[in-house]
């Protein structure tokens, strides 16, 4: 077993952000104002071709190595430290209660025996790291502790990938846990700083959709659903004769035909929308909840015309399209109008640049 020390520790040096997915992969690096206020120094996206990445599994080693090296050049940034992350579904978590007042070395050996317990794997076979959340609200002097782990060859295929690179991992986070700590800053600017409200946030991807719904930074449910917007694509190359390339391509540059919005796109938004309807309704339905106070969402395809107002439509309640970079100062080397177009793509890499300033 290994406590790799990379879930939760402390980054203060200059971080890349860096969210590989199914379809690209996503480059953030932030900054401080004097002011204290965030700065987007960097950011910059890459492509990677269907099947290199599959279910969060990396198939292709040296072409994903290769376009991280590409998005790193396109970047500018010279920074090499890294954080990255794993899909929650190569983690497991638990949160358990230990007595208040150990050390760090007394806590590792409790948590180790606590582990026994949870993982279904030989702790040698994991990477194990733990983060004490704070003081139990139902058992007076212990403290509440998040213990993470992962097989080791998850963790190593990251690391590996980074180091191919030419960069160096020094966090390995988890994607939900990211893409919720760029969300909570946009969550404290609904009224009364979000206090107590139902937040939907969903992650639209290539091949599916996640989504939680989040309270006071306490998530109450979670779910995927295998839609994303690599559907949009098939819909083009079935309706216009393309290649998968060419689809992808025309899709991204908005290089279509004159009926692709009316014949296309927007009977596709529709479809999402009902796609999140039906999500929504799941979380009713296997919980004492019967309504949402926002939708937020973010990913390569939330950005499509229409969309939020097509939710809206379809649920009644608001929605709101993610925009990690929202408050933030741009900075000199950021194409403003790209990134104000790309911006939901970055929810993830946006928390894990996020992770330096996190004391």
């Amino acid at each position: 077993m290994a406590f790799f020390g990379s879930l939760f520790s402390r980054q203060p040096a200059p971080l890349l952000g860096l969210d590989i997915s199914s379809s690209s992969v996503k480059l953030v690096e932030l900054g401080r104002g004097k002011d204290g206020g965030l700065i987007l120094e960097r950011c910059a996206i890459e492509p990677l071709e269907r099947g290199w990445i599959t279910d969060g599994n990396v198939e292709k080693f040296d072409e994903v190595a290769e376009a991280m090296r590409r998005v790193v050049k396109k970047s500018g940034t010279r920074t090499r430290n890294v954080a990255m992350a794993l899909p929650a579904s190569a983690v497991i978590t638990k949160k358990i209660i230990l007595p208040g007042g150990m050390s760090e070395q007394e806590l590792e050996v409790q948590v180790e025996t606590e582990a026994n317990q949870y993982i279904p794997f030989s702790l040698d076979e994991v990477s194990l790291d733990f983060c004490v959340i704070g003081p139990s609200t139902s058992s007076a002097g212990d403290v509440e502790v998040l213990i993470a782990a992962s097989r080791k060859e998850k963790v190593q295929d990251r690391q590996g990938l980074a180091e191919a690179a030419g960069l160096r991992p020094v966090i390995v986070d988890v994607e939900s846990y990211a893409s919720r700590l760029a969300a909570s800053r946009l969550i404290a600017e609904l009224p009364e700083e979000g206090r107590d409200m139902l937040v939907a946030l969903f992650e639209v991807g290539a091949f599916n959709t996640s989504m939680q719904v989040l309270r006071n930074e306490e998530v109450l449910y979670d779910r995927d659903q295998a839609f994303g917007g690599a559907q949009l694509t098939q819909l083009i190359v079935r309706q216009y004769g393309f290649s998968q390339e060419e689809a992808e391509t025309k899709k991204r540059n908005g290089d279509l035909p004159e009926d692709y919005e009316g014949g296309v796109l927007r009977p596709f938004v529709d479809s999402m929308a009902q796609e999140i309807a039906r999500a929504l309704q799941f979380f009713f339905t296997s919980t004492p909840h019967n309504r949402v106070d926002y939708i937020m969402v973010a990913g390569g395809s939330a950005a499509l015309p229409g969309l939020a107002d097509a939710n809206t439509a379809q649920t009644s309640f608001p929605c709101n399209l993610v925009n990690p970079f929202h408050g933030m100062k741009i900075g000199e080397s950021v194409r403003e109008t790209k990134v104000r177009r790309d911006a939901p793509s970055y929810l993830t890499s946006c928390g894990l640049a996020m992770r330096r300033f996190m004391q």
